[in-house]
């Protein structure tokens, strides 16, 4: 790196420095659904389980960003070949092919009259003909065509035009690669969230029954019948009147507005056409069983009137006592089952959902199944897009209009799904059950993503959720059918109690009508009653208690409540569940209760410190319970004394079902013992401890523990998954967490990796589990992707109520955090400090206190315990605590080490799902280097070498393991293939890590080992193509390659003292120089290690034969291609130079492109075998000279570097695997890229020096460029890519074509598809036909896209043949150029002609023609006499397509062509003086034009022939030959072929140009008048079209003033202006049209000035169509000064009638200058600032942009905001808000910054003499200023006496108004304002304001009220008086201020005079009604004036003393030099 220049070091840094880190750890906080996260209640002491399960579920993620990857705005652009509106900055190409579609009619008309014509062409009279043709008018001529040029000059004047308007980016017109080979995307893994199902919205809109009489309940739930289970928990709703609701108020305390809810959201994860929504209806309980209840519903109809009426009336009576009586207790009613199956439109296909794999039939379930799998579910769940729901399913309206009545008998689950069975079957029920009518209307449809007003299953408020809502959505919590694998991530605590049957048979009389009341109790007293039931429909959120539906006179009652409860985040053991058992009387009897108590039972909510769930049948106490009884269960509770009476002797009669939906309780043994076991390891337990039923001593403490964590993958998967996030956390804890267990030291970190790695294996191996595209398991992806994080080392814990309560250490991970601790806090600065350089100074302070904290720790041990984590922290500063232990672990290095150590199947576990490990090493190295705040200290000390040494043996156990399996039989390809892919990938983030010495040195093992491993070419070079692919696209790949390290571009030569070309020695050492840059050799190896070895893979591929290799050469030109692609849509490297460095990094692939030459795909189908002649001929010439490295290199064979020369020529033609045409095009436009940006002197040198046989490999390689890029046009513009097969047309033939050679992306898409068989082609080949996307179907995919599609591909796909053929012409330029020295032109002539004919025989743009043409006429000139004499055939085609574009319908071809054809005539009549061979050619061109071509159009041509006519006439050099008499003859002949009438069609008109290249082009002709007017004029017509009238009328006051000066020169009338001066009152602008000498041009040669405007009456007219636009514009006064020099000339010419009209006009302008003076609106400025490179050389320039009248800031903001937007691209434009100075270097590089500022013209105080009006201030403005409020602190305000001001006074180039709209700032000056200053300022401009409103004709009172309000006003006198007491209340101390002081004084005292005055003014101008308001004014007023009056009565002294010392320069302070910064001066003057 010593050698490096300035340059390179600069362009290194630019890209991504060295030193700087890529990685980035931050922390991104959690997505969280409800608007507050799920907690626990608070106030609680939790345990350490559920509180690290919280924390897990609420902490940030931490996430490890690259700082520098590519913006996602590239990597978008690499992968859809555009950017979204890209195509918008892409130029037009205009293609013949393509204007002719627009006028065919006439086209065709043409040929018709051909056959008469040719009759009359033999006799009709050549003058006729002759005459027809100059009546024609000739095409523009090409200036300077006959002017004498050397033919050097030409060459560079073509160069130059081709150089401009190119574009830069080649790849971004190039269609994208095949996705599949794009193995270096990484898939950002899905953020882990709570799952959702398919989620169903279903709205209750009505329920009605014939009778109203009584409140009814609803509550709806799903069913799955198939799997007889109930699949979401109940939705209560309540849709009674409020009169009904009435009737329960007694028994509704509250009504909470959560239980008013009508809609419920359920979700479904597993749909299927057996799933029922089952509707259950209830009502208050009442005397009868459920039938009798029943009978009104089905025997009365409210619609009889009369007696019904009645019977109704009574009803509703009876119902209301019921209601009063019995309203807190329910009975069932009735029950409706509504079918989901049309929605979930599963069709018997999918009705077995679990076997959906061996499904075979419709296609479509195919497709379904890769739906599935990418979902991150299990792939069985089928989603509702897939089974036809989701877009097309309407919001559907159902009515159920009859309803089952329950049976009292029949009420249990098992009951309903017997009768939805039936149901199914039958969809009726009748026979059995009566139906009652009535009406229930709901609404089904799918939920929308975002549904506001929503309550999640714990009733927390789901975003967005507005306040206004009354009723809200319900969530409804689904329990799926079968497990759902993603792991939680809220905190959910729910337990549902379903009381199922209760026998009392044998019981007593009384219990008939039984209830239960559940209730949660927290203790054995009434009142611990917990309020956490959830209430039902129209009540409170939660209860107490609930109470069953009672079943009349039933003795073994059945149950289908559902109780769901909130646990408690702590549970205890007094927690239980309480049943109490009562008979209701349903009749009143006179003092009896209703309740009968008839007994209890209970549950314990904890068995052994776990959760009880599952089924129970309890027995029944018949009396009250004894105490402590909650600490046994019921069925085992011990003798009691007195004993408990039981029911049916202590028999369990109860049935009851228990289920938790938690994320907190495991509810699975292994997990929980496991979690128990690490938990006392970290927080005090007595022991021994209680896990599940055994108990454990501390001795005993280890075994178990390694025991349970070998266990853990015995667990069932779906807890497993369930808590991922928390078992991994804890077994890396475990690895790493030093530990002391019963006083010894324990180890268990190979127990937790090897149970890691038996994790990970389950996971991979599920099939329920989802992967990603590289095999990775979606679940465990983003665990480390988001989740994982360094494992936090334990402090020891203090004893209880030790005086430093620390937070658990977990809740500050990192220092984020809500614990508000001093450690926490420290951490916090510790972090902070470690990327902030700022902080830095915190540490020693910080230091302190962490010893404090230390050491009150370690004060405070626990001396009686003797397990506990060791305390090794990982966090403090090593150097403040004790010497660090040697325990201390590193997780990075103990997870290498465990890798490392694994044997067995753990070691091929660990290396077959190797990425999960690389990745978790890598965010733990990340995090240790951000922790360690080691990114400042080396690389190379970053990590320990025993780490180093670990992470190399890694990778080779890696490779050696990615060999084996490729040795095996082919399904282990896969594996491999993975394994390869995985690695790469961590070597790619170890490069952004380590010492990248280090990794290089892993990546050459790696490829050595490789090699030696395997034989098999075509997988070998596979496999390191897609490692290397993946390297390289590491965002610093070009430093990783040092790729500035090429400084030698074109190397000078060595020798300066003797010219390089008589030093033989020197020449060819140099030549090797170069020619050696072109090839791969060894230093170049050595030097740019990854494009090394890339293009060894690249040149060993194509060089390569056998089975299957044509995949791997598509792959290997895939790789170089999309890096190509990515380096030149890289913004980092826009700047040419950096181009020409990363070109010199790739110019070995032009060799190898070259030696591959024959394999490339042959475009034309006609002559196979072309690449033959160009060998043997020069054979002999070429052996010689051949120089020994180009030998090389055009052998083509690396690996045998001792081929001498002469054998060459035979090589090119050993059996080659031919490339395809989609590889053929990748490789050519790389190709193309590097002769694009290399430096193009160093190509010249490379050609000069090559032997003539290269040269012609080179030209052949251009002819195959010509054809490969040739536009296809619109029809075929789908992407070129898919055109395979171009050469046969039909399209079968194409289909059969890409099956039988199984070439093609899609073809090699469906092998990969193809399970095991990956890599070799030939296998499967029918598995094609499965998919209907073969080629066929893709060439008719254009039918799908739209025409703005089209257009916009077309567009593209033109710039792409344009710019590809132009670097090929620059290509042949260089070869013309190079080889003009050497004596082997003929032959070359031949090859570059035959490249340039072929390009023009192909569809080009007229952009390619221009300089095609100027190429052509170069060659013409320099080489005219050999290509007579040798090239005839060449010559033939040359004319022949000259001619053709000849008869172009594009005028700018058509004038090429021309110009072209002349020259060619020209040039051989003078090398034979009889171009008799020229004459011939071009009639026999003609006449095969006429014949064959059908888009011929003859007029075109006939305007050409007038064309070269003309050029013949001008051409005055050949006048006195007989050559113009020939052109003539022929073109008569020519014309007499053509004769027709056909009428010229009018031209298309030039697309319009932005006004500033206008002007430039304009000042551009500042040396021909004529065209300069012409462009002004252009200008003016421009800005009238814009409304812009005054700009336009300048533009025609510059013509004018151009015509003035011509005419002055010419003749030296007094009455005519005096040129450019007379001007000056116009516009200070116009001298810029004086011209600059005389000599430049002299008005009296020949064709200059002659245009109709250089005259007198030209000057008039533009000087009166200029009045007018003034006129328009409102600048009337401008008007009189244009007249001004109108009348003189008009008086001159006695025009009186024009005077008159002239004065009238006059007149007209000063009437508009009386009447509308003050109402006239001028334009509005605005200072407009451009920073940043994309503006290119707008950078840093400001302009003054004058924008029209009342345009606010806002309006100019956005209108350049969405200009530039629509540049750059909307995110990459920024506007800068404020108007302070711009620091460059704090703005992002790659964005474009706007600064926009009002600012308003600004006159200095003599200035302001002469600008008396309102006009004059606006006219002729050069200088404008604006303020920018600051303070010595840096905010913009302050108070009063800090706040500064800053004016800045800004300069433009030209006066406004000017010839266009923005002018550049060319001076910017600023001066300062003290504070005092400031307020003279202020105090200045209200008086002013005062002044101007009271001397206001006519007065406006309002205007005079307002400026009065506002200054002495009660609100604000705050204002002025502030002003007076912060500067006038003393003298101030320092001298300097004396006169400020001074002056302000004086302002406050014509300020209080002025105010006086306005207040007398108001007094005679209000009304009546305002007098209270005119007495407020003066009542203020005089307190104002008693407020100032001793302050302004107050003189200084000092300055009234007589003074003898004038120092005039420092008397006015308030003078100019007062702003400047000079209070220098002051101090010393005073």
């Amino acid at each position: 790196m010593t050698h490096l220049n300035s340059l390179d070091v600069q362009l290194a840094q630019e890209l991504g420095d060295f030193t700087d880190d890529d990685l980035d750890v931050v922390f991104t906080p959690k997505e969280c659904r409800t608007l507050q996260p799920s907690l626990p209640e608070e106030g609680v002491e939790l345990d350490p389980h559920v509180r690290d399960c919280v924390q897990t579920y609420i902490r940030e993620w931490l996430i490890v960003n690259r700082k520098n990857q590519g913006s996602p705005e590239i990597c978008g652009f690499k992968k859809t070949g555009s950017r979204k509106d890209f195509h918008k900055t892409l130029p037009k190409q205009t293609f013949e092919s393509e204007t002719l579609e627009c006028s065919e009619p006439a086209a065709q008309a043409g040929p018709r009259h051909l056959n008469v014509l040719c009759d009359v062409s033999g006799k009709g009279p050549i003058t006729a003909c002759d005459f027809d043709l100059r009546s024609l008018q000739p095409d523009k001529r090409l200036e300077n065509l006959l002017q004498q040029v050397s033919a050097e000059d030409f060459e560079k004047q073509n160069e130059e035009a081709r150089r401009t308007n190119r574009q830069a980016e080649l790849f971004a017109l190039y269609p994208s690669v095949d996705e599949e080979d794009a193995v270096e995307i990484r898939p950002v893994p899905e953020c882990p969230k709570e799952h959702l199902g398919n989620r169903i919205l279903v709205k209750l809109l009505t329920l009605k029954f014939e009778i109203e009489i009584e409140p009814l309940f609803a509550s709806i739930a799903l069913y799955d019948v198939k799997e007889r289970k109930k699949i979401s928990e109940n939705f209560h709703c309540d849709l009674n009147s409020d009169q009904f609701k009435g009737f329960l108020r007694a028994h509704t305390p509250t009504v909470a507005a959560s239980s008013q809810a009508r809609s419920a959201v359920f979700s479904v994860t597993y749909p299927s056409s057996d799933i029922y929504l089952v509707v259950k209806i209830e009502k208050v309980l009442q005397q009868g069983e459920i039938g009798d209840c029943a009978e009104p519903y089905l025997v009365i109809k409210e619609s009889d009137g009369g007696k019904s009426k009645e019977k109704i009336e009574k009803l509703k009576l009876q119902a209301e006592s019921f209601c009063q009586r019995l309203g807190k207790y329910r009975m069932p009613f009735a029950w409706a089952p509504i079918s989901l199956s049309s929605f979930f439109n599963v069709s018997t296909l999918e009705r077995e959902v679990t076997d959906v794999d061996s499904v075979v039939g419709r296609s479509s379930v195919g497709e379904r199944r890769t739906l599935a799998q990418s979902r991150r579910l299990s792939e069985r769940a089928l989603s509702l897009e897939e089974n036809g729901v989701g877009s097309n399913f309407k919001t559907s309206t159902l009515s159920v209009s009859s309803f089952f009545k329950q049976e009292g008998d029949r009420l249990s689950d098992e009951d309903l799904f017997k009768f939805l069975a039936d149901y199914k079957r039958s969809s009726s029920l009748q026979r059995r059950v009566k139906s009652i009518p009535g009406l229930l209307r709901l609404e089904i449809s799918t939920a929308p993503e975002i549904i506001n007003c929503c309550l999640t299953p714990e009733m927390l408020p789901v975003k967005p959720f507005p306040e206004n809502r009354t009723r809200p959505h319900k969530e409804i919590l689904e329990f799926p059918t079968r497990e759902v694998y993603v792991p939680h991530t809220v905190y959910r605590n729910l337990l549902y109690v379903y009381p199922q049957r209760l026998n009392f048979v044998n019981k007593l009389a009384s219990a008939r009508n039984i209830t239960i009341k559940i209730q949660f109790m927290c203790g054995e007293d009434a009142s611990s009653a917990m309020p956490v039931i959830f209430g039902k429909s129209s009540g409170p959120e939660f209860l107490q208690e609930v109470y069953t539906a009672v079943t009349y006179h039933n003795k073994s009652p059945d149950f289908y409540e559902e109780v769901k409860i909130k646990l408690p985040a702590k549970l205890t053991v007094n927690h239980h569940l309480l049943f109490t058992f009562y008979h209701i009387s349903c009749q009143q009897k006179q003092g009896a209760s209703v309740e009968t108590l008839l007994g209890y039972s209970w549950l314990p909510i904890l068995l052994n410190e776990r959760l009880q769930t599952g089924s129970y049948c309890l027995p029944v106490a018949l009396e009250k319970l004894p105490p402590n009884y909650s600490m046994h269960s019921a069925e085992k509770v011990p003798l009691q004394n007195p004993p408990i009476k039981w029911a049916e002797g202590h028999k369990g009669v109860f049935n009851i079902e228990v289920q938790a939906v938690s994320s907190v309780h495991t509810q699975d043994n292994h997990l929980e013992k496991f979690f128990t076991l690490c938990h006392s390891l970290e927080s005090q337990v007595t022991f021994p401890i209680r896990v599940l039923d055994q108990k454990i001593s501390e001795m005993a403490l280890e075994h178990e523990l390694k025991l349970s964590i070998i266990c853990l993958n015995s667990s069932r998967l779906e807890p497993l998954v369930l808590f991922l996030h928390l078992v991994l956390d804890k077994l890396f804890q475990l690895s790493v967490q030093p530990m002391v267990i019963a006083g010894q030291t324990a180890n268990f970190s190979q127990f937790a990796f090897e149970s890691v790695v038996a994790i990970a294996n389950s996971l991979h191996n599920s099939k329920d589990l989802s992967k990603d595209q590289h095999g990775r398991n979606c679940l465990l992806a983003s665990y480390v992707h988001y989740v994982f994080r360094l494992p936090e080392l334990q402090r020891d814990v203090p004893k209880s109520g030790a005086p430093t309560a620390l937070p658990d250490p977990r809740y500050h991970t990192y220092g984020r955090t809500s614990a508000a601790a001093v450690s926490s806090k420290l951490l916090q600065a510790r972090v902070m400090s470690s990327s902030n350089p700022d902080l830095a100074g915190t540490h020693s302070a910080a230091d302190e206190e962490v010893k404090n904290i230390m050491s009150s720790k370690i004060a405070d041990r626990n001396c009686s315990r003797m397990s506990y984590y060791c305390s090794g922290n990982s966090d403090v500063p090593s150097s403040t605590t004790a010497p660090r232990p040697a325990s201390k672990k590193h997780f990075h290095e103990e997870l290498a080490l465990q890798m490392v150590v694994s044997t067995g199947m753990v070691r091929e576990t660990v290396f077959k799902y190797a990425w999960f490990f690389f990745e978790l090493l890598v965010k733990s190295m990340a995090q240790h280097v951000h922790n360690m705040d080691k990114r400042d200290s080396f690389r190379r000390t970053r990590f320990s070498d025993r780490f180093m040494d670990d992470i190399t043996t890694i990778v080779n156990v890696v490779t050696s393991e990615i060999a084996a399996l490729l040795v095996k039989p082919q399904k282990e390809n896969e594996q491999a293939e993975k394994m390869n892919i995985s690695l790469a990938f961590f070597l790619y983030d170890l490069l952004s890590l380590m010492d990248r010495g280090f990794v290089f040195n892993l990546i050459r093992h790696y490829c050595n080992q490789l090699s030696a491993k395997l034989n098999n070419l075509p997988t070998l070079i596979s496999m390191r193509l897609e490692f290397l692919r993946i390297l390289c696209s590491h965002e610093h790949y070009l430093n990783l390659n040092l790729f500035f390290m090429n400084a030698d571009t074109a190397p000078t030569s060595p020798c300066p003292s003797i010219s390089s070309q008589n030093s033989s020695s020197c020449s060819s050492f140099q030549d090797q120089k170069i020619a050696s840059m072109f090839d791969l050799t060894s230093e170049y190896r050595q030097q740019h290690f990854l494009t090394g070895l890339l293009f060894t893979e690249l040149a060993a591929a194509l060089d390569a034969e056998g089975e299957g290799i044509s995949k791997v050469q598509r792959k290997a030109v895939s790789a170089i291609h999309s890096l190509l692609s990515s380096h030149d849509l890289d913004p980092r490297c826009v700047k040419p130079e950096v181009k020409v460095k990363i070109a010199a990094l790739y110019l070995p692939l032009v060799g190898i492109i070259l030696d591959a030459l024959p394999q490339l795909c042959d475009f034309t189908v006609a002559d196979t075998r072309r690449y033959r002649t160009s060998g043997s001929d020069e054979e002999q010439d070429g052996a010689g000279a051949i120089n020994q490295n180009v030998a090389l290199a055009i052998a083509g064979n690396h690996f045998n570097l001792k081929t001498s020369g002469i054998v060459l020529s035979s090589l090119p033609y050993k059996q080659y695997n031919m490339l395809n045409a989609d590889t053929t095009r990748n490789l050519m436009i790389c190709f193309l890229w590097i002769m694009k940006n290399a430096d193009q002197s160093l190509i010249r040198k490379w050609i000069a020096d090559l032997p003539s046989m290269q040269l012609n490999r080179i030209l052949d390689l251009l002819f195959i460029c010509v054809l490969c890029f040739e536009y296809k046009g619109k029809q075929n513009s789908d992407k070129v890519s898919t055109q395979v097969l171009q050469k046969s047309r039909d399209v079968k033939a194409r289909l059969e074509e890409a099956l039988l050679r199984g070439e093609g992306a899609r073809g090699e898409m469906m092998r990969r598809r193809a399970p095991g068989n990956d890599r070799f082609p030939g296998l499967n080949e029918n598995l094609r036909w499965k998919k209907e996307q073969t080629h066929w179907r893709q060439a008719n995919e254009k039918l799908d896209k739209t025409k703005a599609e089209l257009d916009q591909e077309a567009l593209i796909s033109g710039n792409l043949a344009t710019e590809a053929h132009l670097i090929i012409l620059d290509m042949q330029e260089n070869i013309i150029q190079a080889s003009s020295a050497l004596d082997c032109k003929d032959s070359l002539l031949g090859g570059v002609l035959r490249v340039l004919v072929n390009s023009l025989n192909c569809d080009q743009s007229t952009t390619y023609l221009t300089h095609c043409f100027a190429t052509l006429r170069a060659l013409i000139a320099k080489f005219g006499d050999l290509l007579f004499e040798e090239e005839v055939e060449q010559c033939f085609d040359l004319c022949h397509q000259v001619l053709h574009h000849c008869s172009s319908s594009m005028d700018v071809t058509r004038s090429q062509a021309c110009a072209t054809l002349y020259l060619l005539m020209r040039f051989s009549f003078g090398a034979t003086s009889n171009f008799a061979r020229v004459k011939m050619q071009v009639t026999m061109s003609l006449a095969s034009l006429v014949g064959r071509a059908p888009d011929f159009n003859e007029e075109h041509l006939r305007r050409s022939l007038r064309t070269i006519l003309a050029y013949s006439e001008e051409d005055t050099a050949m006048q006195m030959t007989p050559f113009p008499t020939q052109v003539e003859e022929l073109l008569c002949n020519l014309n007499s072929i053509l004769y027709d009438t056909v009428k010229m069609r009018e031209f298309q008109e030039d697309p319009e140009m932005l006004m500033d290249l206008m002007y430039r082009i304009a000042k551009s002709y500042q040396a021909s008048p004529d065209l300069r007017l012409t462009w002004l004029q252009n200008m003016a017509e421009k800005h009238t079209k814009k409304k812009c009238y005054t700009e336009a009328a300048m533009c025609l006051v510059h013509a004018a003033a151009l015509v003035a000066e011509y005419l002055s020169m010419l003749e030296d009338h007094s009455y005519l202006p005096v040129g450019s001066v007379s001007f000056q009152n116009i516009s200070s602008n116009v001298l810029e049209e004086s011209v600059v000498s005389d000599d430049t041009l002299s008005p009296d040669e020949d064709g200059v000035c002659a245009g109709q405007y250089f005259t007198e009456s030209g000057l008039v007219g533009l000087l009166e169509q200029a009045a007018e636009l003034f006129s328009t514009g409102g600048l009337y006064e401008t008007v009189n000064e244009v007249y001004k020099l109108v009348i003189p000339i008009l008086e001159a010419h006695r025009e009186f009638r024009k005077l008159t009209l002239t004065h009238s006009k006059l007149q007209r302008a000063f009437d508009s200058i009386v009447n509308k003076d003050h109402k006239r609106m001028f334009g509005t400025y605005f200072r407009v600032g451009f920073f940043g490179s994309k503006f290119g050389d707008l950078d840093e320039q400001e302009f003054v942009y004058k924008e029209p009248a009342i345009t606010k800031l806002p309006e100019i903001s956005h209108r350049l905001e969405a200009f530039y937007g629509q540049c750059f691209g909307a995110e990459f434009v920024e506007v800068i808000k404020d108007s302070t100075p711009v620091d460059k270097t704090k703005l992002d590089p790659n964005k474009a910054y706007i600064q926009i500022t009002f600012v308003e013209p600004y006159f200095d105080e003599y200035e302001m003499k002469d600008r008396v009006t309102y006009f004059e201030k606006n006219f002729n403005l050069r200088r404008f200023m604006y303020t920018t409020p600051f303070t010595l602190e840096g905010r913009p305000r302050g108070e009063l006496h800090e706040q500064y001001r800053r004016n800045t006074v800004l300069t433009t180039m030209h006066a406004f108004p000017y010839i266009k709209t923005r002018i550049s700032v060319i001076q910017k000056e600023e001066f300062v304002l003290t504070p005092i200053e400031v307020a003279i300022e202020d105090m200045k401009k209200k008086t002013l304001q005062l002044a101007v409103a009271i001397n206001q004709e006519p007065p406006d009172p309002k205007m005079l009220q307002m400026v009065l309000q506002g200054s002495v006003g009660a609100t604000v006198n705050q204002g002025p008086l502030e002003v007076a007491q912060v500067f006038l209340a003393e003298i101030p101390a320092d001298p300097k201020l004396y006169r400020h002081h001074n002056k302000l004084r004086l302002c406050f005292k014509e300020f209080i005079m002025r105010c006086g005055e306005a207040v007398e003014k108001n007094k005679r101008l209000i009304t009546a009604d305002q007098r209270e308001y005119q007495q407020e004014l003066k009542k203020n007023y005089s307190k104002l004036k008693e407020n100032l009056r001793p302050m302004i009565e107050r003189k200084i002294p000092e300055l009234y003393k007589p003074i003898f010392r004038i120092e005039s320069q420092k008397r006015d302070s308030f003078h100019r030099s007062s702003f400047r910064k000079c209070e220098t001066q002051l101090s010393q003057g005073s």
